[in-house]
């Protein structure tokens, strides 16, 4: 096929695409909205999309996200081999199903459930920590109203407790089915769940406190512990029996091999389920997560549903049905080729890159850490000074050099502080943390020279007065800044579309 020069419809016409491939293949115009009404070659369709493909980030230099974007070969060819297997069709391909069980008894023992060694665990693989997260809070919530329709006790005000800090799923599953979202309000310089805060907004109506390892603002694990021990007092004194669920979606495959001693599974009594990513530090491309449930006991009989119709009785818990079967291949791929040994390598390997970037970020003078050295491997940092530029600034100039470095602000309470994160991913190399730290270089020494954006909007902001009896009294130096993020945290929210 030979390939000449862009071709491109009249605007008259109408929406029209862009193709590097002869115009006999493409005569009609194809509109944005609607299917084309012709067909074209395979190979031009192919470079159509590819062309514009190109127009992306670059997968391994976005570090907003958590989500793996490396793979051995040897994975890839299992992952192509297996696109067309629907994995619901546990009768048609029950070696994938198999595969999906070794998953989840490996994830439970990693979590320390009290099973034995032959035992099987209860769990599920699923898209993502999203939908883990909403099976998890529906066992909840059917067990609580069980419990509460066999005392003759009102059961339509379920209540589920968290900090602020949560990822956007939490959110979707109270609004989805009806349950209230109690947050823990977060304070300048603690940006996680305090677990005594916590425990004192429980009552009779909450159905499980959810606890946060791996915070998505900072990577920070939460105090699991402390709150299984302040939540247990609690239920003594007062007789009800309020469980934890863990959302370890970004620190489940980080802490068992960098911390083994840090209690936040199943060695805590009060954990009755906990959900994590695979396509996070579980290392496989997105989207994969499983959820794992400490007994029989805590799934409700009557969430799981028997299906006949693919060739046998198949007990099945998602909210899905169809789905694809390569990420469970992929995952199980990663637990045997890896093993304990290989995932505490590359936890450590990606912990002593984040360790590179802070020092050097430190060393550059100009910004606060905001991340701890305990958690998750990312870096979090804020500007020392950002009276005359911002973070969102120093994110968007990062762009140029191709880097994808978020900047947001904090939750309520806490969103005069403004940051930006790097995640740390098995992908990301010790002199690309080097590099990084020379471009952020590179990038405040600009702002430096530039005027600032926020000059007339501050002068605005400290010319506000209040009136305090005769005389007028300007702004501190602190309100016209917390007054400067929230105007920069108007323009972002414009432009959010969602996170990671």
């Amino acid at each position: 096929m030979v390939i000449t020069s862009t071709v491109k419809e009249p605007e008259e016409q109408g929406q029209s695409l862009y193709c590097t491939f002869a115009s006999r293949y493409v005569r009609d115009p194809v509109p944005k909205f609607k299917m084309p009404r012709k067909s074209i070659p395979k190979d031009a369709a192919y470079q159509i999309i590819n062309d514009e493909l190109m127009l992306d980030g670059a997968p391994r230099l976005n570090l907003a996200s958590f989500v793996t974007t490396w793979m051995e070969p040897e994975c890839d060819k299992l992952i192509m081999a297996s696109l067309n297997k629907n994995y619901v069709d546990m009768d048609e391909y029950p070696v994938t199903t198999e595969l999906q069980n070794r998953c989840v008894n490996m994830i439970a023992h990693l979590f320390n459930a009290p099973i034995e060694e032959e035992e099987c665990a209860v769990g599920v693989g699923t898209v993502g920590s999203s939908e883990a997260i909403m099976l998890a809070g529906l066992a909840f919530k059917r067990k609580w109203q069980t419990k509460r329709k066999s005392e003759g006790k009102p059961y339509d005000k379920p209540n589920i407790v968290t900090g602020a800090n949560v990822q956007v799923c939490w959110e979707k599953f109270a609004r989805y089915f009806e349950v209230e979202l109690k947050e823990v309000k977060l304070a300048e310089g603690n940006y996680v769940m305090d677990p005594a805060k916590a425990v004192e907004m429980v009552d009779e109506n909450t159905i499980c406190v959810a606890a946060i390892l791996g915070s998505t603002l900072t990577g920070e694990f939460e105090d699991v512990k402390l709150l299984n021990e302040l939540l247990n007092k609690k239920n003594n004194e007062t007789g009800w029996n309020i469980p934890i669920h863990v959302d370890a979606a970004s620190g489940g495959f980080v802490a068992p091999f960098l911390y083994p001693d840090l209690e936040w599974d199943f060695r805590l009594p009060l954990v009755k389920s906990i959900n994590v990513s695979g396509h996070k530090y579980g290392l496989v491309y997105p989207g994969v997560g499983w959820v794992v449930w400490r007994s029989k006991d805590d799934l409700p009989d009557e969430l799981v549903f028997h299906i006949n119709y693919l060739g046998s009785d198949q007990p099945t818990f998602t909210l899905n049905f169809s789905k694809g079967s390569n990420q469970i291949i992929a995952q199980y791929y990663q637990f045997i080729r890896l093993g304990f040994e290989g995932y505490k390598s590359i936890m450590e390997n990606c912990l002593e890159n984040a360790r590179v970037l802070k020092e050097g970020i430190e060393k550059l003078g100009r910004f606060n850490i905001v991340s701890k050295d305990i958690g998750v491997p990312l870096v979090a940092f804020s500007l020392k000074e950002s009276t005359q530029h911002t973070v969102f600034e120093v994110a968007d100039h990062l762009r140029k050099y191709g880097w994808i470095v978020p900047a947001y602000t904090m939750p309520k309470d806490a969103q005069n502080i403004a940051v930006l994160r790097v995640v740390i991913r098995e992908d990301f190399s010790h002199s690309l943390a080097e590099r990084l730290v020379s471009d952020i270089e590179k990038v405040v020494k600009l702002l430096d020279t530039l005027p600032s954006p926020l000059s007339t909007k501050a002068a605005h902001i400290t010319a506000i007065t209040n009136e305090t009896s005769d005389e007028k009294v300007v702004n501190s130096a602190i309100e016209t800044q917390k007054e400067i993020a929230k105007y920069w945290k108007s323009l972002v929210d414009g432009k959010r579309v969602g996170a990671c």
